[in-house]
């Protein structure tokens, strides 16, 4: 009886903080312009902060000013719209990675780099495409999640990839492929796109599923449970948002190679 009441007892908070975190997001989603570029501005100063925090922890003060810097760099980016300023984006990366003797250098460099193109690509999506595409790649994510979280927890079996993620089950990851490739057929009923559309949402939800397993294994890396505690239930915000940044940067490279269809409310 214990350990079926303690295989389940953050389903409580995860519910509550995910529900307020989700009403807040779609609101901001759904108005666009100013206020998603917001949320992805402060989304990526805090996801910085988290990872530079836990990759050197030994110094609080730099992981905050890396955070801010995130923040800012990200922000020049949106407000002034010029391509000449991207290479702004990079600024927080390089800025953690020239103090000499700095631990997990690489890990702190590519996930860095993951969070601000990610952040910033996800803005581009919405203004690019319409909210419609974005409200897709978000739900992919949430019932890829949803669906690896219940699976997992009623059939178990085989680890999918213990060495970096020993929670994740077979089970729960193919319950997110089939899972996703619903929402992909859903889709099919409110926009233009084909068929196609459901087996590009199975590979999204995989996407979002490396990205999850890529922070996990930086955790494990760097001897922590969660990026931050900033949320009840959940840990930090890197340990909600690390399937959006996979699925966001794997979107990202589908729009360079395929038409997606623009829909707008």
């Amino acid at each position: 009886m214990n350990s079926t009441a303690g295989k389940w007892a953050d389903l409580a908070p995860r519910l509550i903080s995910g529900a307020v975190m989700a009403l807040g997001g779609l609101t901001l989603i759904w108005m666009g312009g100013v206020w998603f570029a917001g949320l992805a501005v402060v989304a990526a100063g805090l996801m910085v902060w988290e990872l530079a925090a836990m990759t050197d922890r030994g110094r609080p003060i730099e992981a905050v000013l890396l955070g801010i810097l995130a923040a800012v760099s990200l922000a020049a980016v949106l407000y002034t719209r010029n391509p000449l300023h991207m290479p702004l984006l990079a600024l927080p990366v390089l800025a953690g990675l020239v103090r000499p003797g700095r631990p997990m250098k690489p890990d702190y460099g590519i996930y860095a780099a993951m969070i601000m193109a990610a952040s910033y690509g996800l803005v581009a999506f919405r203004e690019g495409y319409g909210m419609l595409w974005l409200l897709w790649l978000i739900l992919v994510v949430v019932v890829t999640d949803i669906a690896g979280y219940f699976a997992g927890r009623v059939f178990g079996g085989p680890k999918f990839w213990p060495r970096f993620s020993p929670k994740k089950t077979w089970s729960g990851t193919a319950a997110g492929w089939i899972a996703a490739a619903l929402v992909g057929v859903a889709f099919l009923f409110v926009s233009t796109a084909g068929r196609d559309l459901i087996w590009i949402s199975a590979l999204l939800a995989f996407a979002s599923q490396l990205g999850d397993i890529a922070e996990s294994a930086i955790k494990r890396r760097a001897g922590v449970k969660d990026s931050s505690n900033l949320i009840p239930g959940h840990g930090g915000l890197m340990d909600r948002f690390d399937g959006v940044l996979g699925a966001a940067l794997f979107m990202l490279l589908v729009a360079q190679l395929t038409d997606v269809p623009v829909v707008r409310f």
